[in-house]
This record gives structure tokens, sequence and C-alpha cells, in this order.
């Protein structure tokens, strides 16, 4: 029973928490619950966990908060589960530290399949996942520290990014001068396909636009390639 992948199962439904709780341990997790933050945060001072499942509606504290918290501690893999209509909160729940979410009403066969890529995910980044080597990538005059996720200007000012955006540009960067969809973006930094109507990267991109381009509405950086994706256009040099 130890062997198993212990889940944290965080939703203030009792139904859904019970049909999670009966789906997954007939796939062999051991799993938890609890109905909100309070709870939530007992139980993870009492055992180990390899992920949590957490509900972004949440009586009290919610889940973004959270998630937050869960990021702050450790490197605690989350998954998290939000309303179909609120695009805003799961990208800021992307940004917060969260490694993947399910909108609701969701199969709980998908949800296996988010677990599963998650935890194969974290496995073969190990437990530095949050880290990486020492790696400095320039592009016109900017700097990109890959260990200590950082961005600079040319004038050495610092430009703050969310895990989100940050991850995005890592990935954009690292592949210059290649056109890369929206499935291949978020499986480069979420380990996974995009769902329909998913605008999660547009939204990401959209933002790190904000802060590396001169002219955002004429993005001379990220470009738009229609019908395909987007596009690093600066050289990069790997420093």
């Amino acid at each position: 029973m130890k062997n198993k992948p212990h889940i944290l199962v965080v939703d203030d439904d009792r139904e859904i928490r019970d049909l999670v709780q009966r789906f997954l341990r007939k796939h062999d997790y051991r799993i938890t619950t609890a109905g909100e933050g309070q709870e939530m945060r007992k139980v993870l001072q009492s055992g180990h966990f390899d992920l949590i499942v957490l509900d972004l509606m949440l009586p009290g504290e919610d889940g973004l908060s959270l998630c937050r918290w869960v990021r702050s501690t450790s490197s605690l893999p989350v998954i998290m589960l939000t309303a179909m209509a609120d695009d805003t909160d799961r990208i800021i729940g992307l940004e917060m530290g969260a490694d993947d979410y399910l909108p609701k009403p969701f199969n709980p066969r998908e949800l296996l399949a988010r677990i599963r890529a998650v935890l194969r995910r974290v496995e073969t980044e190990g437990p530095n996942r949050y880290t990486a080597t020492q790696r400095i990538l320039l592009f016109e005059g900017w700097r990109l520290n890959t260990a200590r996720r950082e961005l600079f200007r040319p004038d050495g000012n610092l430009v703050p990014l969310t895990s989100g955006e940050f991850d995005l540009l890592l990935a954009l960067a690292e592949r210059p001068r290649r056109v890369l969809t929206r499935d291949q973006l978020l499986d480069l930094t979420r380990g996974r396909e995009a769902i329909p109507f998913d605008r999660s990267i547009d939204v990401q991109v959209s933002r790190l636009r904000r802060k590396i381009e001169d002219d955002p509405a004429e993005p001379a950086r990220i470009k738009t390639v229609r019908g395909g994706g987007y596009l690093f256009s600066p050289t990069v040099i790997d420093a």
C-alpha cells in the first residue's frame, strides 16, 4: 500500500470527492480527501503526498491562495479543478505554480490521464524540477537566467515574470526561429495537449509581449504565425 502514489483531493463537494476517491482507488492510488483549506493544511502536515488535486472555488481560502502557499513551501505537484468559463482563473492558477488544470465538469478518466502525465514528468525532472542548470540565454541585449528564473532588460533592469510567463519565454527562447503550435507550447510548458477552447497560451503570450516587446501591438520578438502558432524571432546565444 505504501508504494502506491498518495493523492490529496481537495474539494468542498462531497459527491465529487467520493467519486474521485472511488475511481482513483480502483487504479491503485492511495487517496486522502479534504473539504477546505484549513483541513488541507492539517492533512499535509500529517503525511507524505505525491500530488494534490485542488478545486479553485473553496469556502474560505480559495484554491489560488492555497496553490501559492503549496508552491512557496514545496515542489509538490498540483492539478487545479476550475469552472469551464474561468479562463483568467485557470491562467492565474498556472502562474501561481499549478502543474496543470482540468475544467469542470470533467471525466474521471481525463483526471487520471492528467495525474499520470504530471507524475511521469515529476519523476523525469526529479525533486529539483523548479531549479535548473545555470544557463544564460542572450537575445538582443536581453539576458535570461535559467537557474535563477530571471529576465534582465538590455539596461540591466530585472523584468518581473510569473512562473507561467518564464516557462513560456524559456520554451520559445530555446527554440528560436521555429514555429511552435499552441499544443507544442502547452506540451513544453505543462506536459499536455490543449483542450478545446483552451486560450491559456494566447493570454500568456499577450502578457509576455507587454513585458518584452517595444510595441506589444506590433510584436517583433514573439510573432504570430497565422494558422500555425508562435515564433521567437531573435537570434539566441547560449552564453
